[in-house]
């Protein structure tokens, strides 16, 4: 009996994290609404919904999301998480930076070394109100009948004069069934991730604004 308590706890957990990785920070209405980018993917196998409220402008956010990828000014996540799993990365940057704030249509976000081929394709690029990427790049390397269709999308909205709501919507389709299966089964960890890259562009955000008034 005691083990059946504790498979059920554990059965518990795991299904809250998983509703955490998929839904951390934004509020029902905003799961339901219409995002950009979801004309890309009609009928998405898996879709998150994360969000923040940003003290600011749209126009103090929007530079921070336009640097974003490997070796430009990072994900903003937390360094250990960096260290731990993609040990190659630099740390995310603190600054904005001038070099890559020049994004248009048909750019190329890297996400990792040359050799791994992964990137993001800017789709959209609507400053300062929404940011979509997409990607058919980052998968294992085995087998060969493995793909995929991810998108990512940033939406900004002005709600206070001093307030920004910040929205990511992640909607991806993907095989073969395999593949499918385990991106679904650690959809948990996107609540760490999730959550710490907003959190990040956050905390750069009101940082870079306290540091000015200073």
């Amino acid at each position: 009996m005691r083990y059946g308590s504790i498979g059920l706890a554990a059965a518990g957990a795991y299904a809250f994290a998983c509703h955490l990785g998929r839904t951390w920070g934004s509020t029902r209405e905003e799961r339901g609404a219409v995002m950009p980018g979801d004309e890309l993917l009609h009928d998405p196998m898996v879709v998150t919904d994360h969000a923040i409220t940003i003290r600011g402008r749209r126009e103090d956010v929007w530079p921070w999301l336009v640097q974003m990828g490997w070796h430009r000014g990072g994900w903003y996540t937390y360094r250990w998480i960096d260290l731990l799993l993609f040990p190659a990365n630099a740390p995310s940057a603190d600054v904005l930076l001038p070099a890559y704030q020049d994004l248009s249509v048909g750019d190329r976000i890297p996400d990792g070394p040359p050799e791994t081929a992964c990137d993001f394709v800017v789709e959209r690029a609507d400053a300062p109100a929404a940011l979509v990427l997409r990607s058919h790049s980052h998968l294992p390397p085995w087998p060969r009948d493995r793909w995929l269709d991810w998108v990512w999308a940033y939406e900004l909205r002005q709600v206070a004069s001093d307030r920004v709501r910040l929205r990511l919507r992640t909607s991806a389709s993907l095989g073969p069934p395999w593949l499918a299966f385990v991106y679904r089964a650690l959809i948990w960890t996107d609540f760490v991730m999730g959550r710490s890259h907003l959190r990040g562009i956050r905390d750069r955000v009101e940082g870079a604004a306290l540091a000015e008034v200073g």
